[in-house]
């Protein structure tokens, strides 16, 4: 990446990722708060390179990431095309960026929730509900990562993926913690729960976000809770 920074940053236009309506119950309130806090780390303000992200995510939602220009990113962030190349050295790089961002707001916010009162069983309920809750309030967002992430061959042969590496240790540890505490099982490994529980929210959230209204997220994440938990909870 290019370290030459721009003459003259100009703030960033975000959308707030869901706004509140009268008679929301608490429990909604709770959930747009959540949501709102990583919308805000997600874009700060005055930074043009959020700017150029979130152009992107439009960008690829729409056109998907193989039929995207740099030129229609540009125009959707309002700046030149070369300036797109003073913050990313390619569309795979931006993609990348994309990705590592988002997952800097998700890995906070679940650290968040794990840093919260209650048992590893609520936790993971939490976890399991705020990832629906993210797919829900940003769909553009979730089909670059559920869908276009996978079409760069850069991103699936070279990338590292630390960030994901971090969101799975974040899982690991609460199905670790709950174990050490003797209410869930011991017999099984927490990195592979954590995996196996990532690879059923991402198939559901990919089914949701290609047909949309064949059935609620909310509900969805509620029978996936009790489907992971009964199966981890100690007998």
């Amino acid at each position: 990446m290019n370290n030459h920074s721009p003459r003259k940053p100009t703030a960033a236009r975000t959308k707030p990722v869901g706004t509140r309506t009268a008679g929301k119950t608490a429990r909604q309130g709770a959930k747009s708060d959540k949501v709102d806090k990583v919308a805000k780390q997600a874009a700060p303000q005055s930074d043009k390179r959020q700017r150029i992200l979130d152009a992107a995510v439009r960008v690829f939602a729409e056109e998907g990431f193989y039929n995207s220009k740099v030129s229609q990113i540009a125009e959707a962030a309002g700046v030149a095309d070369g300036t797109i190349y003073l913050y990313f050295k390619s569309k795979d790089d931006l993609l990348i960026s994309l990705f590592e961002d988002r997952m800097d707001s998700v890995n906070a916010e679940l650290r968040r929730t794990l840093g919260s009162p209650g048992s590893a069983i609520e936790r993971l309920r939490q976890i399991i509900a705020l990832h629906f809750e993210l797919v829900e309030a940003n769909p553009a967002m979730a089909e670059v990562i559920c869908v276009e992430l996978r079409q760069s061959s850069k991103f699936i042969k070279e990338y590292a993926n630390p960030k994901f590496a971090e969101y799975l240790r974040i899982l690991a540890g609460c199905v670790a913690d709950g174990q050490a505490a003797g209410i869930l099982r011991a017999d099984i490994d927490p990195q592979l729960v954590a995996r196996s529980l990532f690879g059923a929210l991402d198939e559901i959230a990919l089914s949701w976000l290609v047909k949309r209204d064949k059935f609620e997220l909310q509900r969805a994440a509620d029978q996936m809770g009790r489907l992971f938990i009964e199966g981890l909870r100690a007998r």
